[in-house]
């Protein structure tokens, strides 16, 4: 059992914050699938308490749920710089962190995310996860399957829920089996040049591009728009939004703005 702070790390937040389709409450826990492994996370005080081993935590999750990056900095830049609707974004979105995903994950699910909701996009990646992953080390569920793994042709059962999307997610999987290599390269990249090589692929828009820089590659200067963020901008910022002050964190800042929104 690992024990660490809670301050600006709120796992339910986390969950609801749109970033993340296969996390779940169960018994009061936090349930959270990657990598192969699960991990569950309670709430005790101003504490989380991971049940873990000092291992994994070192390995896997330290790195996964970003614990490294110094999030009060974020408030102070916030505090001295951030309009009022950010700052009541803020108060409601504190607990928010930008987790560093599979970045193949990402890529389907926020595929899937096109014209979507949280609830369908959730049901479709954890079916894809029963139907084709592998059971989890150390609890029940299911890994995301590897792309090497399965057919192509996979993301054409309509079990799955995916309808017009098939086409985008077996040409992305074809793809990647044919370029072994391919996402490691894309690790390499900085943000401009990875949100250009994301949009070569069918099905890849701006939005989705820049979703896959955040959550699946953690570049926290990628600012993706959807509707509810287009909407908050047109509300909020009508003149604009201010990227240059954020500069290097305005995806995390918009996490707040978005979660604001949502909730």
């Amino acid at each position: 059992m690992i024990e660490i702070p809670a301050k600006y790390f709120s796992p339910k937040d986390i969950m609801k914050s749109g970033q993340c389709f296969r996390w779940y409450e169960e018994n009061g826990s936090i349930s959270v699938p990657a990598f192969g492994k699960k991990l569950e996370m309670v709430l005790e005080g101003d504490h989380i308490l991971l049940n873990t081993s000092k291992e994994d935590f070192d390995l896997i999750w330290r790195d996964y749920l970003d614990l490294d990056f110094d999030y009060g900095k974020i408030e102070k830049l916030v505090r001295e710089y951030g309009d009022d609707h950010l700052k009541e974004a803020y108060r409601l979105g504190k607990g928010i962190r930008i987790l560093k995903q599979d970045p193949w994950e990402i890529i389907v699910s926020f595929l899937v995310s096109q014209n979507n909701n949280i609830s369908r996009i959730s049901g479709s990646v954890e079916a894809m996860s029963e139907k084709a992953g592998i059971p989890l080390e150390g609890g029940t569920g299911f890994s995301f399957p590897d792309p090497f793994k399965i057919d192509p042709t996979f993301f054409e059962d309509k079990s799955l829920g995916l309808g017009y999307r098939v086409p985008y997610l077996t040409h992305i999987c074809e793809y990647v089996q044919n370029n072994p290599g391919w996402i490691e390269s894309l690790k390499r990249l900085e943000y401009e040049d990875l949100y250009e090589e994301l949009l070569k692929r069918k099905g890849i828009g701006p939005k989705v591009a820049n979703c896959i820089c955040l959550f699946g590659f953690h570049k926290t200067e990628a600012f993706p728009i959807d509707t509810h963020v287009k909407s908050l901008l047109d509300k909020y910022y009508p003149g604009g939004f201010d990227h240059e002050r954020y500069k290097g964190v305005a995806g995390i800042i918009q996490q707040y703005l978005f979660y604001y929104e949502i909730k």
